[in-house]
């Protein structure tokens, strides 16, 4: 099994095994929630160091040991991305799979478990057309008010939805346009959406234009674009014009 194949039978497994916690109606929405996170990361981990043992590995879920910094390929995976979304039996949450190459992240997959999908980095499908008028994702709990200002100065309708993964992937399914965020992330929230994004051929970068780094001692991530190659150019100048 290649790292993509890999990749996506490991997300979308996971994504069962998190419904099958959640169809036990055993817990309430916030033990389900850390049911859930412990369940999916304990499989994801094992089954990692089963299968590519030399590699380095980052959960949100895990305890890092700095050993994976030494390492030019290491997987950064997200049991449960959206934690409350699951807890609260929406479908706007993902397990994120993902594989960085000296800092890229190149192959992936992320699960919708909820819609029934894995999207991942091997089975790129072309992009829909742009929706009219633009779509841009914001947080349906915590709108950020750059996103929000962006939005007005392109004319773009908001979008509010759930975890990043979802909201990455609604681009790629061209449900949106423009996934824009500033309010901080780490780098399980975007290693495997972005790897699949970037295969999809969308824009993926920081909010002034650099690449996104992974493995990095500092796992923080303040910032993310993704989006339709072009309008990567406007929302760039936008998000510039807003002196962040």
């Amino acid at each position: 099994m290649n790292d993509a194949e890999l990749a996506a039978h490991l997300a979308e497994t996971a994504g069962r095994i998190l419904l099958d916690v959640r169809a036990a109606g055993v817990f309430s929405a916030k033990a389900l929630g850390k049911a859930g996170d412990q369940t999916a990361n304990q499989f994801l981990v094992h089954a990692l160091r089963e299968a590519r043992p030399d590699d380095g590995l980052l959960s949100e879920e895990m305890k890092c040991d700095g050993t994976r910094l030494e390492k030019s390929r290491v997987w950064i995976i997200d049991p449960v991305d959206g934690t409350r979304e699951y807890g609260e039996e929406r479908e706007d949450w993902a397990v994120h799979v993902g594989l960085a190459i000296d800092g890229v992240a190149t192959i992936g997959a992320v699960a919708l478990p909820g819609a029934g999908l894995v999207l991942r980095t091997d089975q790129p499908a072309p992009l829909a057309p742009a929706n009219t008028p633009l779509r841009m994702l914001i947080s349906r709990t915590r709108p950020a008010a750059e996103a929000v200002a962006v939005a007005e100065k392109l004319g773009a309708e908001l979008l509010p939805m759930g975890s990043a993964g979802a909201k990455a992937m609604a681009v790629v399914r061209g449900e949106a346009d423009i996934y824009l965020h500033t309010g901080g992330q780490y780098e399980w929230d975007s290693a495997a959406p972005v790897a699949v994004a970037a295969a999809y051929g969308l824009h993926c970068s920081r909010v002034d234009g650099s690449p996104i780094r992974y493995n990095q001692e500092d796992v923080y991530l303040p910032d993310l674009l993704i989006c339709r190659p072009e309008f990567a150019e406007p929302v760039l100048s936008a998000v510039a014009s807003l002196k962040l």
